[in-house]
């Protein structure tokens, strides 16, 4: 997608600090970290959302999730670590390409009361 900022970001047109990429994924530091690691994965396919996940594209996901093990391991997150993916507005998402956040590196808490 042309104006999508993570689309500009893994064709190298928006400079990022890329920790990992594959023929599936590109992952690079976030620019606002809410940890001490906090990367963001994004595949290299355009999909707005999780609600664009469906059984032709789903496999994505699971790739994305193998390099996420990978580089939290690389990262020495041995003693735990979380992903979060936001869907929609509502739910904070802010870029509209599906990406997945990786965030470990200190004790992170409970998110929700009610979980």
């Amino acid at each position: 997608m042309d104006n999508c900022l993570f689309c500009k970001i893994i064709r190298g047109e928006i400079p990022s600090k890329k920790v990992y990429e594959d023929e599936y994924c590109y992952a690079f530091e976030d620019i606002a970290p809410v940890a001490p690691t906090h990367i963001l994965f994004v595949p290299k396919e355009h999909l707005s959302g999780a609600c664009e996940i469906s059984s032709e594209n789903s496999a994505v996901v699971g790739k994305i999730y193998e390099a996420i093990a990978k580089v939290a391991k690389q990262k020495g997150l041995d003693g735990g670590w979380r992903v979060v993916a936001n869907n929609g507005a509502d739910a904070g998402q802010t870029v509209f390409h599906l990406h997945f956040h990786l965030l470990g590196g200190r004790p992170l808490g409970v998110m929700c009361d009610n979980i």
